[in-house]
């Protein structure tokens, strides 16, 4: 099943950076930029994590919370977020409940070799838990600011 804008978002519990966890279930009422990476601490997850923190503050304003999920573990994502001094959540999807759940867990292609990976992808969950925008196969450069345009216009 895939999912679409108007679609009620998956509901999701993962471990978090910090020791933490996130639900969303503990963000009712607040936009929930939820955007998926590949892997920490590589080039283009970095810039996009970069991004979002840069626009961490503006977030805050607009009432949302922003959260990178990748599948890497906490310790990894823990070393991530402080060597980028990372400002947004990073979730935890080592068993990819989520990346299933959001349909981000795809095959993809590199130098003609298949693999299973996931795709750079971002939700925008509303207050209700619907999603109100997807954007599939992210280009990371100038990404998170379109992100924070949307946002600020709810």
């Amino acid at each position: 099943m895939t999912l679409e804008t108007g679609d009620k978002a998956p509901a999701f519990d993962m471990a978090t950076d910090g020791g933490g966890r996130a639900r969303l279930s503990d963000f009712a009422g607040k936009t929930v930029v939820l955007y998926f990476y590949p892997k920490a601490d590589t080039p283009g997850c970095t810039t996009e994590g970069q991004d979002f923190s840069a626009l961490s503050a503006e977030s805050a304003a607009a009432n949302a919370v922003v959260i990178g999920v990748s599948r890497d573990p906490v310790k990894k994502l823990d070393r991530f977020k402080a060597k980028y001094d990372l400002k947004v959540i990073l979730g935890s999807d080592e068993d990819g409940t989520v990346c299933e759940a959001f349909g981000t867990w795809v095959q993809k292609k590199l130098y003609g070799r298949e693999y299973m990976g996931i795709e750079r992808a971002t939700f925008l969950i509303d207050g209700q838990g619907m999603i109100r925008q997807i954007w599939h196969k992210v280009s990371v450069k100038g990404h998170a600011a379109a992100v924070l345009e949307v946002i600020s216009s709810l």
